[in-house]
């Protein structure tokens, strides 16, 4: 397996591209499935789930083209409706296919998904909003498998118990398609949601937020294609933030997404960085020393559990004593024990962190535990003193594009080491 070798020390200076977003392009891949024409795609990053997903789509009988960032998808030759085992348990976000195979074709087999570690993160609700729509489903040796009894699904009201992204993106795109009208209440209210939203409607949908977090989707019979660009990647504009605020850098982020970023800069501004806001971009600006904050992770529009590792590391070399409640996954404090072996001084207590600030980090040999885990065990190499090895980096190449050459870029001495 791969190793990244950092040596620390050395504070970032220069500018980052942000890349599209992950968490955007995976589900408008799979809201292609809803029609038989052409879609193109723009800004799509060189990742590997997004590698997965072009596996999985492939699987299927989609026919696609990817060359510089453009990804263009056939889908009049559709010829098979399972999601097998094999790519499914390697990104959770697999589950999406369900609602348009479903929607589409009337049947659907879906391997139970896989992923990161991070919690049990059960498909009930993708389930629970299918059944509601018409669908029949049972889990059945390992697989989600579904069929509609009649023509379509049907519109329906669905009231989530919980907020999940997942689960609203599946039951968007399945009520694309459906007969009729369908309400969902207590839905997610990410911006990739409201991308994916953007596509559907482009494909021909009548799709509209009646409220924040209430959807109104009317069903038609048929989908178009589509041409889009997909938006920057909050997650990665965030961790480049950090990485540089965690170094005591300057770095100016270039396309980040300013405006869906509001609770990472109220966060950053409130423990002392500088920043400089741009319509399109900013300029992270961070003194020799920050200082404490007590935070709690929220579904959108509050701070993303996606930074919460990235910003535990920035918490350990901060002055004064930090807190982190995580309320989003129950098992989100794996890279904690990573952390300690920098010399960070976290102490767990259920879903709180209590985080010792003004540590001096020291190299150590580390493992990603999971993509966002992996980003922050960077993040504190590029502090400490001496030369880390960080172990398992297939984890950031699931969410990170091209990580090493643009810290490298920064100033940072980072490389990769491959082993066969």
């Amino acid at each position: 397996m791969d190793q990244i070798i950092v040596r620390g020390g050395k504070k970032l200076r220069g500018s980052v591209k942000i890349s599209g977003s992950k968490n955007s392009s995976l589900p408008i891949f799979v809201a292609s499935l809803l029609t038989n024409d052409v879609c193109v795609l723009d800004n799509v990053p060189n990742l590997e789930d997004v590698n997965t997903m072009k596996k999985l789509l492939i699987s299927l009988g989609v026919n696609i083209k990817f060359e510089d960032k453009s990804l263009v998808l056939k889908l009049d030759n559709i010829s098979s409706i399972k999601a097998n085992y094999d790519l499914v348990r390697r990104m959770r976000a697999s589950i999406l296919v369900l609602g348009p195979l479903l929607a589409k074709f009337g049947e659907a087999e879906v391997s139970l998904p896989g992923g990161c570690a991070i919690g049990s993160r059960p498909v009930d609700l993708h389930i629970y909003a299918l059944k509601k729509m018409g669908a029949n489903i049972k889990i059945k040796d390992g697989y989600i498998k579904g069929f509609v009894t009649g023509s379509t699904l049907k519109g329906a009201k669905i009231n989530f118990s919980k907020v999940s992204v997942g689960a609203t993106e599946n039951t968007i795109m399945a009520a694309a398609l459906a007969d009729g009208e369908t309400i969902i209440e207590n839905s997610a209210m990410e911006p990739e949601i409201d991308d994916l939203i953007n596509v559907l409607n482009k494909m021909g949908a009548k799709i509209s937020r009646v409220k924040n977090k209430t959807i109104k989707i009317i069903g038609v019979r048929k989908l178009s294609g589509f041409n889009h660009i997909i938006m920057p990647d909050r997650i990665e504009a965030g961790t480049y933030a950090i990485a540089a605020a965690i170094t005591g850098g300057r770095v100016e982020l270039l396309d980040a997404p300013v405006n869906n970023l509001e609770s990472v800069i109220k966060f950053l501004k409130k423990m002392g960085v500088n920043l400089t806001i741009y319509p399109d971009g900013m300029l992270v600006d961070a003194p020799e020393e920050l200082t404490n904050f007590d935070l709690i992770t929220e579904v959108y529009p509050g701070f993303p559990s996606d930074l919460q590792a990235q910003v535990m590391a920035l918490m350990s070399v901060s002055k004064g004593i930090s807190t982190i409640e995580e309320k989003i996954f129950e098992n989100r404090f794996m890279h904690v024990s990573e952390l300690l072996r920098f010399g960070a001084e976290i102490h767990v207590k259920g879903s709180k962190a209590i985080i010792k600030g003004n540590k001096i980090l020291t190299s150590a040999q580390v493992m990603a535990t999971d993509l966002r885990a992996s980003s922050s065990l960077v993040l504190a190499a590029l502090r400490a003193e001496g030369d880390t090895v960080i172990n398992r980096v297939y984890h950031l190449d699931r969410g990170y594009e091209d990580m090493e050459k643009k810290l490298s870029a920064c100033g940072a001495y980072i490389k990769r080491v491959r082993n066969n």
